[in-house]
């Protein structure tokens, strides 16, 4: 969802959009198409904008879209339907969208049947549905882990993730940590408390497995570990304590970057409308 700054922003790319294609735009129009584009994000519709001008197309609403759904980062049907797939085994870790979640769950008793093309016809089905509807009201993508109980598949996938840029790298790092081992100890219990908190609520975001997120829930029991576990515990949780302080001071002058920036993208926004405007009244 875009903010007012950023509206303003769309509101100016797409009249220089229409000047470069050479169509005239008129007030109400631009702000009809801001008031549908506006659920996306500026990057996607920066991007898409970008298509549609090196495509020569007509700008609408329509073509606009369609340039985004290309964008959006879900697999397409077959892609999905191999997921789907490998998310049968058990044994397997997988990182799926919610609408391979969802589409593998409605194929899966046909799947089990032995009919895996009446499966695959039904998982596609209901994923090309599911995938229009998300579109259509600008739900972002999302990656969810489902982990299986081979230890081995679980870090060949966690690490797979990574790579495809599906999971972020920190994230993918303390999955691995806490993941890809067979059986989740007192001690690997007290570093998923240390590193996530009690209810881990970082790691639950990235897996809809039960059992998974069962174990996350689990309270750190580190009075139950080693004497040398909990000294390393203490020295982890002051250098994590001393990083959290620098990230921080990071994230404020961040945040202060990002406000002088989108002041900037204003300013020019409003004079290139005010530019453009000129033009069409010395016309």
């Amino acid at each position: 969802m875009l903010s007012e700054l950023q509206q303003e922003h769309l509101l100016a790319s797409l009249y220089a959009t229409a000047e470069i294609l050479d169509q005239q735009l008129q007030p109400r129009a631009a702000a009809l198409m801001v008031a549908d584009l506006k659920i996306y994000d500026e990057r996607p519709l920066s991007e898409a904008l970008s298509a549609l001008r090196r495509a020569g197309q007509k700008l609408t609403p329509e073509n606009v879209i369609r340039h985004l759904v290309t964008q959006d980062g879900r697999p397409e049907a077959n892609e999905a339907w191999a997921i789907a797939m490998t998310s049968y085994d058990e044994a397997e870790t997988v990182l799926m969208t919610p609408e391979i979640q969802q589409a593998a769950a409605s194929a899966e008793s046909v799947f089990r049947a032995g009919d895996k093309i009446g499966a695959r016809m039904a998982f596609i089905a209901t994923y090309e549905r599911l995938v229009t509807t998300a579109r259509q009201v600008g739900t972002p993508l999302a990656w969810s882990l489902s982990l299986g109980h081979d230890a081995e598949r679980r870090a060949s996938a966690i690490e797979s993730a990574e790579r495809l840029g599906r999971l972020p790298a920190p994230q993918a790092q303390a999955l691995l940590a806490h993941h890809a081992v067979g059986q989740i100890t007192a001690e690997g219990r007290a570093i998923v408390g240390l590193l996530a908190g009690p209810s881990a609520d970082g790691l639950l975001a990235l897996t809809a497995d039960e059992k998974t997120r069962e174990a996350l829930k689990a309270e750190a029991v580190e009075g139950k570990c080693s004497l040398d576990v909990r000294e390393q515990l203490q020295r982890i949780r002051q250098s994590m304590a001393a990083s959290r302080g620098q990230k921080d001071e990071e994230r404020r002058v961040a945040k202060l970057k990002e406000r002088r920036e989108l002041a900037k993208k204003r300013r020019a926004a409003l004079q290139t409308i005010q530019e453009l405007q000129e033009q069409r009244h010395a016309q």
